[in-house]
Parts: structure tokens; sequence; C-alpha cells
């Protein structure tokens, strides 16, 4: 693949930042030393600008081209890790009882340290380009608060970028589509009251173990009956909590759950749904539901040009071949999707199948590829270069 032969020169600089990143993570609002290291890194670059602080340990780098066209857009990484304890053995390991960089936020940090690394050196484009590394992705809504902050205001820019790697793609393959990319993500509890009494004489109270039973398996007709067959939506109960003797029938049960969703309207049914069926089914044995719904973070929504942007970009670097439009969006979230809302743009999965360990996302055996650290920052390169080209003569620089 046609990594850019400049970036390919220091690969070796960013796989010691990487592992330095991955040895020590940190959670979300908490990442201070991964900050400090990104703004140093991004000072030592030659950026025109650097912003600390942002949503508290966030951080925007401005790179300025060579030309003013008026038009910016910006890229962003997260740089959280979770709170998972590490079962590698390699020498990067984390040193941090309890906390792992599980979902690769250390190589998407690095890609884009990367990137940045090359474009200030070069400035072969005109514009503005805003690097933004996000703190608290890992539930924590770090892109939102950014946003509530004012990171448009004070980066304005015409589009904005993400880009997460994907062990279920091969090496190298890139996955951009328009349209959702990845899903809605709420939490739900159902506390179901009901009347305690003693196990053996069950006609004296009522039961909210029973009575929870029957809303579990009658939820799952709200996507099984109440969505249409094309659409996605999963609901799955995670938690069920009730009693402490196997002689009581408790008063009351808890019942936990998320839900995820691809459009701002099936999210909508499934709430009212939710409420619904949970309400009627409690009452239809005499008991009671109270239901909180949370909603978290937003669809993550590509648009047609953004994507096309993205894939033009990717096939310049890794091939036409292996870059994939017409794939079925993740059910999993992102909180990428609230700068979506905001501006336009895309979010890009980056394969990384193939790796040494192999592993899965938030799997406490994960490592990231680093032979993808390169085809990354190429990518952001690319797709810089590409529209903020610029209109003047360079000279073949």
């Amino acid at each position: 693949m046609p990594i850019n032969p400049r970036i390919a020169a220091f690969e070796r600089d960013m796989i010691a930042w990487r592992r330095d990143i991955h040895a020590h993570p940190e959670l979300c609002y908490e990442e201070r030393r991964t900050a400090a290291l990104v703004a140093d890194l991004l000072r030592r670059f030659g950026c025109d600008h650097v912003e600390t602080g942002v949503a508290e340990t966030g951080v925007v780098g401005v790179i300025r081209g060579r030309g003013e066209t008026g038009k910016a857009i910006s890229l962003r990484a997260d740089m959280d890790a979770l709170p998972v304890t590490e079962a590698n053995d390699f020498a990067h390991v984390s040193r941090h009882a309890g906390k792992m960089h599980a979902c690769g936020h250390d190589g998407h940090t690095v890609m884009l340290l990367g990137a940045a690394r090359y474009l200030a050196e070069t400035r072969n484009f005109a514009g503005v380009v805003n690097v933004v590394f996000q703190p608290a992705e890992e539930g924590g809504g770090g892109g939102k608060r950014m946003i509530e902050e004012g990171l448009f205001q004070r980066f304005p820019c015409d589009a904005v970028y993400g880009m997460h790697n994907w062990p279920e793609l091969p090496a190298g393959v890139i996955g951009v589509r328009a349209g959702a990319m990845m899903a809605a993500t709420d939490q739900f509890s159902i506390t179901v009251t009901g009347h305690g009494a003693h196990a053996a004489m069950p006609h004296l109270g009522i039961d909210p173990v029973l009575a929870g039973s029957h809303i579990v398996v009658a939820l799952q007709s709200l996507v099984s009956r109440g969505t249409a067959p094309a659409e996605a939506a999963v609901l799955s109960v995670t938690m069920f909590h009730a009693g402490s003797a196997s002689n009581v029938i408790p008063p009351s049960a808890q019942l936990d759950g998320t839900v995820r969703t691809l459009s701002a309207e099936s999210r909508d049914r499934m709430e009212a749904g939710l409420r619904r069926v949970a309400e009627s089914v409690a009452a239809s044995f005499g008991a009671k539901a109270t239901v909180e719904y949370r909603r978290g973070y937003p669809v993550t929504v590509n648009t047609p040009d953004g994507a096309d942007a993205a894939a033009r970009a990717a096939a310049r670097v890794v091939g036409a071949n292996k870059v994939l439009r017409d794939f079925a969006p993740s059910m999993a979230a992102e909180d990428f999707g609230y700068m979506l809302e905001e501006r336009p743009g895309a979010y890009i999965w980056l394969g990384q199948g193939g790796s040494a360990l192999g592993c899965a996302l938030h799997n406490p055996r994960y490592d990231f590829n680093d032979q993808m650290l390169s085809v990354g920052a190429s990518l952001w390169a690319e797709l810089v270069e590409s529209e903020l080209a610029p209109t003047f003569d360079d000279g073949g620089a």
C-alpha cells in the first residue's frame, strides 16, 4: 500500500509514542499525562497554535497551510482508556492496574499525531486543519462537552472527520459509508414494585420477579414485532436484581439494560414502547413499573459528501479494492456522533485484523496493530491535501 514516504520515515517514533501511551492508560477526564505528551509534540512539530484544557483534558492544535482559502477541516482522535485489567505480557503492558487501552485510542491518538507532524512540516494544503484530541469517549461524553465549550466556534471548520480501528476488517481495509455508521446508545432502569410475602404463600403477595420476567420477554417484541425487518434495533436486558433470601418473595425487582437504534425515529419509538410494555405488563400482575430512560450517544451519521471524500482519500492510500462502501453499520456507539450532528463529515473504520494478538475491541488481550499507524496517518494527510488542495504552484515541494 502506498504509505506516505515522509510519514513512513518516522514510523519508529510513532510506534514509540503509541507504546508509551499504552503503558500509561488514563480513564475519561484523567488524560493529563497523555494530553501533556500530545501538546508537547504538537508544539515541537511547529503547530501554529496549541490549546490545552478543552473539555478539561482535551487538546486542539491548529495548522495553517501555505495558502488561505477560508476553508478548514477538523480531524479528531480520542485519548481515553477503559477500566479493564490487561492480560498481556509484552514490554508496553499497562502499568496501571485496572486500566487499559483496550479500544485502541492510543493508536488513534498517534495516527493523528503522525499526520500533524507531516502536515506541519510540509503544509502542502490551503486553509486550516484543526487536530482535535478528545477526552472521555468511553462513556464520558467528551465530544459533547467539547462542543458545549465552543469547539466549533473557537476552531471553526467546514467538515469534521474521525477514525477508529476495526479488528473485524483485514489490516489496511477501509470502511466508510454514507448514512448511519454506528448506533445511538441508551440505557434504561425498570423498577418493578410488588408486595413481599413468604415464598410458601405467594398468594398473599405480588411477585415482582414473576412480573419482571414477563417484562423481559415482552420487551423483545419491540424488536421482533415493533421494528421493520429491514431496520436494525437492539434491546438487551443485561441486569436483573431481586431478593436476598430463597424463601422470601421480595417487594421489588430492578431490570437494567441498553437500547441501540440507527435513526431518531426508531429511538423515539423504542423509548415509548419500552415504557408502555413495562408499565402494562407489570399492571397485569398487579405490580407497578417505574421506568428511567437515559439517552446516551446519538447515531453516528456520515454525510454523503463526507463519506465520498474519505473514500477517495482512502483509495489513494490503500487502493480502491480495499475500500468498503456497502456494509452494515455497527450497533456499537461512538460519541463522534455529537460532532457529526454539528458539522458534515464522516467516521472511518481502519481494518487492523492480522495483528499478533488478533483480539476484538474491549478484550483484555487487545493491542493496537502498529503496522496500521502509518496507514492511518497517511490517510489523514491525504484527506487534508485533497480536500484543501492548494491552487498555487508549489514548485514540486
